[in-house]
This record gives structure tokens, C-alpha cells and sequence, in this order.
């Protein structure tokens, strides 16, 4: 399998198919780059080169038991993109992979980004603090702690229900969907699903949403039970420099799956704008 070893010895896992503009694509908490299949496939039809990573701890990644946090996160993709030579890129991270996105652009993308997508993102800060009275209680994310390290076979395959908005009245349940959700979840470290919990509910994006100056695309759900559009796209688009919002009446947290055939055309139609 393709992996690179960045610097404190941990492999990445990476999928890399075509060629063309290079996507990156940065998956959501706990899952993997199989989460972006729907997009992998089209993209690459389209003419595009298209990246997709295991996050260290997650799918085919090293089981570390260090750097689950967002600044490791960024700094393993800035070791990704070296090692591919990635210029001209466009990042597309959903949810917490949103928040790898943006970071990793701020921080690592000068001179190798071109755009950014931010899909159901943990942007700008989902915790609520005395600065951020609007955010989600600290308890929400003890439950979600508590869940992942005592029943997490169970807590993910339960936690597929709200994610894809399969509680709605009139939802068509795919099992398959699921499945494959908690599929990709238990192939993941326990230890790093733990602990990224901490790192896309606690992580401040401010300053790397003010900072960039690229063209920035926020795609959220307006039915998103996990990342509730209110605190996160709303909020983000309106500290971009040169941010564009698409919202979703009724679109769940999950919507590059159970929505792709229209995620994937406002996505190639900002591509290519």
C-alpha cells in the first residue's frame, strides 16, 4: 500500500489516481479516505488528479499513540504534499477533515494551494466558551468521549443516524451507507478517535479562516445534526477574504454521500470557475 513515513516515524496511508490539477481530499472523524469514494471516482473522470489520506490513527494509518491533535494532523499533510511535489491544489475537507484543510492551508499552502472546500466543517470553533456563547456544551463532547471509549462498536454504528439525518421523517435509510461508515470508523485506532474529539471540538480555525486570501468554498447542511450550520457555516464564510457560501435546506452532516450528485456538481463548477 502507498504510505509515506513523516518525521516521528508514523505512515500515512494515501490513495493517488490520474493525473491533472491535483484535489486532496480530507476526511471526516473517525473515518477514512474510502469516505470520499463518491468524489474519488467522479473527479477522476473528470480529468482531475485526486489525493485521498488516512489521518494518522485512522483507517490504514499507523495506530500511533502521539499527535492527535490539528496542528500534527496539518504538518502530516504538508509531509504528504511535499512528498507528492502537489502544486496549484485544491483541498476539500469535510467536517473535521474541513478543519485539517483550512489549517494546513494557512500554515503549509503558499505557493501550493489553489482552492479550498470546507463541506460540513468544524469551522471556525464548535465548543462553547465564554468568547463563543453560541457553541456546543463541553458535555456534548464528553457524551461523544465517553461513547467512543466504552461502547464504540455500538456508539458508531448509532452515531450513523443523525450523521446522515436518517431520523428525519421520510429519510430513505440506505444500510449500506452505514455499514460502510462504521466500517471504515473500527478500522481506526481507539486511542486517536479519542483523542481527536479534543482537536476538532476544541481547535480555534479564526485565524487561519482571516488569514488566507484563495478562493474558499463553504458547503454546509442547514439540517446538519453533528456541526449545526448556525455556529459553523454561516460563521466561517463571513471571515474569508474571498469565501463563497452554498447552504443546504434540507441536507444532513453526511451530504458528500447521501447527496452527491449535487455536492459534486457545485463542487466541479467552483473548480472550475
Amino acid at each position: 500500500m502507498p504510505k509515506i513515513t513523516v518525521e516521528d516515524g508514523t505512515e500515512i496511508f494515501y490513495k493517488d489516481w490520474g493525473t491533472g490539477q491535483p484535489i486532496v481530499f480530507h476526511h471526516g472523524w473517525p473515518l477514512s479516505g474510502d469516505d470520499w469514494d463518491g468524489q474519488m471516482m467522479f473527479f477522476l473522470s473528470q480529468g482531475y488528479r485526486v489525493i485521498a489520506h488516512d489521518r494518522r490513527g485512522h483507517g490504514r494509518s499507523s495506530q500511533v499513540s502521539e499527535g492527535h491533535n490539528m496542528e500534527t494532523y496539518a504538518s502530516d499533510v504538508a509531509a504528504l504534499t511535499k512528498a507528492l511535489d502537489l502544486k496549484d491544489a485544491i483541498h476539500v475537507g469535510h467536517s473535521t477533515g474541513g478543519g485539517e484543510a483550512i489549517y494546513y492551508a494557512a500554515k503549509y499552502g503558499q505557493g501550493r494551494v489553489a482552492k479550498v472546500v470546507l463541506i460540513s466543517a468544524v469551522t471556525p470553533l464548535m465548543v462553547q466558551t465564554p468568547e463563543n456563547p453560541d457553541g456546543i456544551p463541553m458535555s456534548v463532547f464528553d457524551e461523544i468521549r465517553e461513547g467512543t471509549a466504552t461502547k464504540r462498536a455500538q456508539y458508531f454504528q448509532d452515531f450513523t443516524i443523525p450523521f446522515y439525518g436518517y431520523n428525519r421523517e421520510g429519510a430513505e435509510i440506505s444500510q449500506g451507507i452505514r455499514d460502510n461508515w462504521w466500517r471504515q470508523a473500527m478500522m481506526g485506532g481507539i486511542k486517536a478517535h479519542y483523542e481527536g474529539i479534543k482537536a476538532f471540538s476544541e481547535t480555534d480555525f479564526t485565524e487561519s479562516l482571516t488569514s488566507v486570501d484563495f478562493p474558499v468554498l463553504v458547503l454546509h447542511g442547514e439540517d446538519d445534526q453533528i456541526v449545526p450550520f448556525p455556529i459553523s457555516g454561516a460563521k466561517a464564510v463571513k471571515l474569508l477574504k474571498n469565501g463563497k457560501l452554498i447552504s443546504y435546506p434540507d441536507f444532513p452532516h453526511g451530504m458528500p454521500a447521501t447527496e452527491a450528485a449535487t455536492i459534486n456538481k457545485d463542487l466541479l463548477e467552483f473548480f472550475k470557475a
